[in-house]
């Protein structure tokens, strides 16, 4: 989001850390705990919160990050935007160079804060489709992922609540498909948008394939319809935030330490049920150039780092590609060669219009003294704009069936209720690059059933090196097909009357876009990421040669280890994935209490 730099250094300012039970600065000499999660992001968060409910088990949190609390921008659901990249509470990751990008190597945002990317995301909720939980459940071998069957976790995961301004939703979500009694809050747009009848006019106006969907998390989410985010009332409702609450923080047999890095497992021996080799003992350091300490786990090391972190620990430990390991001088110690492959993600481009209003984004976006007036309204009485995210609709929406590339290559989606893309309606153009002059409107468009598969790669034998991150961004040609297009389907949307005063054209390297060679060209030059990367600890029938993860989680070839957390999921969903992975979380956390 481009914002002013005394603007950004203002909304992230940190208030005085608060002292909060359950929040270490260090941990004693041999502690040892019955459960330690690495990672205290969006899944982390719910593990932690789920087993605790047990009095009888200790668990403890290592979070590399700090905290959430007086982070400014965090709270503010329209600033996530301003949280990455380059910032402390961003792991500042870039990617390879990218073929699908014209060769650009792109900033690849991770949540370096409690709470994990669900404190520094753009806040959507969004479950995906139905068959795509079905598909997960045939793929691993597990009924128990299947859509039906994880509908008791939606429900406990989600806290419908209402918005901040209080309007009338009716005809805007369905209250039968949501949960009021959850832990995370989340709600609808709660200040209005210039925009919002026309986008709304405009699907009656288009024929069915931008036929209005009263709500796009029943598990049939084609169509368009407004966002439901993670929002209670004016702020941001995190994993940090509502699992752990300071309700939660309270228990006596919870504990959090911040800033502390995980490099990797240590292997303590042999599990006593298995007779495979287990990793129960972490290591961490608190301080740059600090100290490596250790901790250990009683009964299970739960790693939910994500998709980045989690494969990035295990290679460091001697889990994975033998070869690749010993290339680097890493002792190999587990023959497990999926370990961080199978990266897959949603490629994203901001589409920018020209529109004939001043009701927009924009004056905030450049104007200091606007920025702290609108600030300054949201602190006093919880309202204004900054009360939302960036975008008040969402669309979901199918190729056609006649499209030349299924004469090349199979549909990837799970069934026909499956989106191949997505496109955000935003009302301005919060996004980098934008032109200094003018009123816009965004219409993000997003690869979902994206075929491309990267990797994640030890750089060094140096734990705390960043990891080599290749997520193929755009690589096969049904990506580049389906990117085409969602811009298509973008330029006929703002072609409906409803938008005839008001878009005025393509604009910025948009500008002059129509045919497929110009189209190509200007996502080549322009796509990136909506940083939704999956699959590098991928699940798997329990047996199954390939794979990282059984159907219960649990790490392959390995004992006292689990993964849980977006790593696990076999290929992207049609969702943001923050729903997918609190259900996974709730489900998992299930899991493990069975298990003791």
């Amino acid at each position: 989001m481009q914002l002013s730099k005394v603007a950004f250094a203002f909304f992230c300012i940190l208030s005085p850390a608060l002292t909060r039970a359950g929040v270490l600065t260090s941990l004693p000499p041999g502690a040892i705990y019955d459960f330690v999660v690495v990672g205290g992001g969006t899944a982390g968060n719910v593990i932690a919160n789920r087993l605790t409910e047990n009095p009888k088990f200790k668990v403890l949190v290592l979070e590399a990050g700090g905290s959430q609390e007086g982070v400014l921008a965090s709270m503010i659901p329209f600033l996530g935007g301003t949280l990455t990249p380059n910032t402390p509470y961003d792991w500042n990751y870039t990617t390879t160079p990218q073929p699908g990008l014209g060769g650009r190597s792109i900033s690849y945002p991770r949540g370096h804060i409690l709470g994990g990317s669900s404190a520094v995301n753009y806040l959507m909720y969004t479950r995906g489709s139905a068959e795509d939980y079905d598909a997960f459940a045939k793929i691993s071998g597990d009924s128990g992922w299947s859509w039906n069957k994880l509908q008791p976790y939606f429900k406990k995961n989600e806290k419908w609540t209402a918005p901040i301004d209080q309007h009338n939703t009716t005809g805007q979500f369905n209250p039968s498909v949501h949960s009021f009694t959850g832990v995370t809050s989340v709600s609808l747009s709660g200040s209005p948008t210039a925009i919002d009848g026309r986008v709304i006019n405009a699907t009656s106006q288009l024929g069915p394939d931008y036929k209005y969907n009263l709500d796009m998390n029943s598990g049939k989410p084609l169509g368009i319809g407004w966002i439901q985010v993670t929002v209670d009332g004016s702020s941001r409702s995190s994993s940090a935030t509502s699992y752990l609450a300071p309700k939660f923080m309270g228990r006596p047999n919870l504990d959090v330490l911040l800033n502390a890095q995980v490099s990797r497992l240590i292997q303590t021996g042999k599990d006593k049920s298995s007779g495979l080799p287990a990793f129960r003992a972490v290591e961490y350091r608190t301080s740059v150039g600090g100290p490596v300490r250790s901790v250990s786990a009683s009964k299970e090391v739960v790693l939910s780092a994500g998709t980045v972190g989690t494969p990035h620990i295990l290679l460091n430990s001697g889990i994975g590609n033998p070869n690749s390991l010993k290339a680097l001088n890493v002792p190999s110690l587990v023959n497990l060669p999926d370990v961080g492959q199978n990266l897959a993600d949603h490629s994203f481009l901001g589409n920018p219009f020209l529109v004939n209003s001043t009701a927009t984004f924009e004056p905030f976006l450049r104007d200091p003294a606007v920025q702290s007036q609108d600030i300054n309204q949201w602190a006093t009485n919880g309202t204004g704009f900054l009360v939302d995210t960036i975008c008040s609709h969402l669309g979901f929406f199918r190729l056609a069936k006649n499209n030349p590339i299924f004469s090349k290559t199979h549909d990837p989606t799970p069934g026909p209720n499956t989106p191949h893309f997505e496109f955000l309606v935003s009302n301005g153009l919060p996004l980098p690059g934008a032109p200094p002059t003018g009123n816009f409107m965004g219409l993000g468009t997003v690869v979902l059933s994206a075929t491309s598969r990267g990797s994640i790669q030890l750089r060094s034998n140096n734990p705390f090196d960043p990891p080599v991150i290749d997520p193929a961004l755009l690589k096969t040609e049904f990506d580049k097909t389906t990117m085409r297009e969602a811009v298509k389907a973008a330029r006929k949307f703002v072609t409906a009357p409803a938008w005839s005063d008001y878009v005025l054209g393509q604009v910025g390297p948009f500008e002059g876009v129509a045919t497929d060679a110009q189209i190509d060209a200007y996502v080549a030059a322009n796509a990136g990421t909506i940083f939704h990367p999956v699959g590098t600890a991928a699940m798997s029938p329990k047996g199954a040669k390939t794979g990282v993860t059984d159907p219960d989680l649990r790490l392959k070839k390995v004992g006292g280890v689990r993964v849980v957390d977006a790593s696990v999921f076999p290929y992207v969903p049609s969702a943001h994935l923050q729903a997918p992975v609190y259900v996974f979380a709730e489900r998992a956390s299930d899991l493990i209490k069975s298990s003791y």
